[in-house]
């Protein structure tokens, strides 16, 4: 990396409003001063850059030679548009600021931006850049803009009188669909004096061409190394991911079928199992009835060759049935006879105690209040012994057996 103090000469004359650069000269002139700039200090932290204007009432430093990369690109906001370029006082306000450098170890250069004509003779500007070599200050002029026979001509002899081992560079750019900084990152002004340029000039000319970079994901580690491992170590998980993701779908793609494997060896078996109940309960079903049909068909024979075994068996079977019928029958006949001696028992005794005066007036008289011999009592006591001679009289009658055909005759 080249240790460099570089002054940038810029153009703000009228001819500046020019659009055949898009969108202005001017425009697109800070753009590429803005590119050259970051380059720069991004090659070495130690280098250094200045910017003047060599037009409107005079060629004015805006920044000194620094590497402060904001207060660089803030000087260019804000600049006035008039006048016409000098161009031989602009190279020597250069120089003189690139003398007054703090680190004299840096290399000194200047850069200048010339889009309008230069009013200087061929020979004026030979002398200038001959007094440039002898102070070891290397000069790139870019040409753009207005296009004059004469200007190219005395640019080109200005820098052959400065130019020392090919560290001088002039670059003509054409108007056109093409920006000015585009043209330029593949130039010696942008990537340097064949040392291969800086990662940063190297990066743009390649982000400009719509190539690769030779880096990985387009990042040079030496320029932008925490930029190039976060880039790395986000690539790596993604990959990790991916093929977590994928490990994932195939653990799940053989469960399922080992599933539906185990699923349909169980469906098997439940048919086959089906199955087997369903014949052994046809074959039960068909055994039990077999069994019916030969106890029917024995029995049929039996009787067809009257078998005395099997119909003494038949007989013995209903008269033992209607033994235990007779003997409930003859258990209700008991029960109900003797209901019936008993309440006529009852009633023969309640006949008896009627018929018993001395009772009946024993009674009356151990009841408080009552007189045994009042008429009243007296009647109801013989209507009563009445009632029961009727009664028993009827019971009398009906214990005689009824009268026989000659009893009546």
């Amino acid at each position: 990396m080249v240790l460099e103090a570089t002054m940038i000469c810029i153009d703000n004359s009228e001819w500046m409003r020019n659009g055949d650069y898009s969108p202005n000269r001017f425009q697109a002139q800070a753009e590429a001063v803005n590119i050259i700039c970051g380059a720069k200090t991004q090659d070495n932290p130690e280098n250094t850059v200045g910017i003047l204007t060599m037009a409107g009432k005079g060629v004015r430093v805006l920044v000194t030679p620094t590497s402060d990369l904001g207060k660089i690109v803030a000087c260019m906001h804000g600049l006035e548009l008039g006048g016409e370029m000098n161009l031989a006082a602009g190279i020597q306000v250069a120089q003189l600021a690139l003398k007054h450098r703090q680190n004299k170890k840096q290399h000194q250069r200047i850069i200048v931006f010339a889009g309008s004509p230069v009013k200087h003779d061929k020979k004026v500007l030979e002398m200038i850049g001959r007094k440039l070599k002898k102070n070891s200050v290397a000069l790139d002029i870019v040409d753009f803009g207005e296009d004059e026979d004469a200007k190219p001509d005395k640019l080109e002899a200005l820098v052959a009188s400065v130019n020392n081992s090919d560290s001088s560079h002039i670059v003509h750019v054409p108007a056109g669909p093409n920006a000015l900084s585009d043209v330029l990152i593949s130039t010696p002004i942008f990537t340097g004096d064949g040392e291969g340029g800086s990662g940063f000039a190297a990066a743009a000319a390649a982000a400009a061409a719509g190539g690769v970079t030779g880096f990985d994901f387009g990042v040079d580690p030496n320029l932008d190394p925490e930029l190039a491992l976060a880039l790395r170590v986000s690539m790596e998980e993604e990959r990790a991911r991916q093929e977590a993701a994928a490990k994932k779908a195939a653990e799940e793609t053989a469960r399922q079928e080992k599933g539906g494997e185990q699923q349909s060896s169980s469906q098997d078996a439940t048919m086959t199992e089906n199955t087997h109940a369903a014949n052994t309960e046809a074959d039960n079903k068909r055994n039990d009835l077999m069994d019916d049909e030969n106890a029917l068909l024995q029995q049929a024979l039996a009787m067809s060759m009257d078998d005395p075994s099997s119909t003494t068996t038949v007989h013995d079977t209903e008269m033992s049935d209607a033994a235990v019928d007779d003997q409930y029958l003859r258990l209700a006949l008991q029960l109900s006879v003797q209901d019936n001696t008993t309440e006529s028992a009852s009633q023969t005794d309640m006949s008896k105690l009627l018929t018993d005066q001395s009772f009946v007036s024993s009674i009356l008289a151990s009841l408080p209040g009552v007189d045994p011999n009042d008429p009243s009592v007296k009647d109801l006591l013989a209507s009563m012994q009445n009632q029961s001679e009727s009664q028993q009289k009827k019971d009398n009658d009906g214990d005689k057996p009824p009268p026989t055909e000659e009893e009546k005759k």
